[in-house]
């Protein structure tokens, strides 16, 4: 296919992480940090009657493990309030859902395209056409050329249009296929490149490990700290294991080799990791329209297992107590946004939150504020 000229399009990147803090509830405390980045570099953070914002690239485990500490802010651990900003992190856009075109083949919505991205796709007519119907949602719509008949045809006519594209539409790309289903199990219409995924509006589906240790009636998580070099939210927080569902490979093998790579977790340890359930959230913001499900995974691990990163996307790992880190995530944003549901839905089943906390119930259901099936 020939690539056709574009006009000019840049995506911004992800914005800077703040540090939330509610400042009538938090003593003023000043500490010093270096960054891990820029050595040179000092800087102090304030907490106090603002939020303070920090680029996410420079903070440090220090940062973290301070921020972590109980005794860091007179805050109340029942107070749901950080929970909830992390949900709705990850479900903005709902207003903006009139801006989207559904994306239709063989009479089933599979995905939603933005008006914006969809006049790139209007270049190729061999690939993309717009039908009118009064049975879809606002008339028009979004489906494949006719002449496009099998699962391969629609994988190499869509692939090459998002070659064409390029990094100036579509950002990232890591020649890694998704499967584009009308839900999860269901027949594979065509395979499109993960990065893509959102731009089309699919449904992505990816599995998420919280792995933690038992000493003495007390329990701790295993946290990863992003590498500098993802394409996605570097140098953030992160879960032990996480990671997408390419074609053609089951969640539990997947999960498995996910731990050996992201983790060095052996297979005779992986394999006792128990599936307990799974998150979803739909999150809209220029013409991404994301619509994850991730399959939750716990793993119990031996108190003398040490992870190590195998595959350079991890810059090191940390075992806090749980109550540590559910501090993380209330008091900041210092965790990859979805990571922080994932981790919301360990504290539920582990006791950690109690229906005795106002918002209990909400919180619960607002875990799985996607379509999850």
């Amino acid at each position: 296919m020939a690539c056709k000229s574009l006009a000019p399009h840049r995506f911004c990147n992800f914005p800077a992480i703040s540090f939330i803090c509610d400042a009538s509830m938090f003593l003023r405390t000043r500490f010093p940090t270096t960054s891990t980045f820029r050595p040179t570099v000092h800087r102090s953070i304030t907490f106090a009657s603002g939020s303070v914002s920090v680029a996410s690239s420079s903070f440090t485990w220090e940062d973290a493990l301070h921020i972590s500490l109980p005794e860091s802010f007179q805050d109340d651990p029942s107070d749901l309030t950080g929970y909830f900003e992390k949900v709705k992190l990850c479900n903005r856009g709902s207003d903006m859902q009139s801006e989207f075109l559904p994306f239709v083949i063989d009479n089933q919505i599979i995905g939603y395209v933005h008006h914006g991205f969809a006049e790139h796709l209007k270049k190729y007519a061999n690939v993309f056409t717009f039908p009118q119907d009064d049975s879809v949602q606002c008339g028009a719509y979004l489906t494949l050329n006719e002449s496009l008949t099998t699962p391969e045809d629609r994988t190499r006519g869509v692939g090459d249009v998002v070659k064409c594209l390029g990094e100036e539409v579509i950002p990232g790309t890591r020649n890694e296929l998704y499967p584009v289903t009308s839900s999860f199990g269901a027949p594979v219409f065509f395979s499109l490149e993960r990065a893509a995924a959102p731009y089309f509006g699919i449904k992505v589906y990816g599995v998420q490990m919280n792995g933690y240790v038992e000493r003495d009636g007390q329990k701790f998580l295993w946290i990863a700290k992003r590498s500098q070099m993802k394409q996605t939210f570097p140098g953030m927080l992160d879960e032990l294991v996480a990671g997408g569902l390419p074609q053609g490979v089951p969640c539990g093998e997947n999960l498995r080799k996910e731990c050996e790579e992201e983790a060095g977790i052996p297979r005779s340890i992986s394999n006792k990791a128990i599936s307990v359930g799974a998150v979803s959230y739909s999150d809209i913001k220029d013409y991404s329209y994301k619509r994850d499900v991730l399959f939750c995974y716990d793993l119990k691990l031996p108190e003398s297992f040490v992870p190590k990163n195998q595959d350079g996307e991890v810059e090191g790992f940390r075992l806090l107590p749980v109550e540590n880190v559910a501090n993380v995530i209330r008091r900041t944003q210092l965790f990859k946004p979805n990571c922080s549901l994932v981790i919301i839905d360990f504290l539920f089943r582990h006791g950690c939150i109690k229906p005795e906390s106002l918002g209990y119930l909400e919180l619960l259901q607002s875990l799985k504020s996607g379509t999850c099936f």
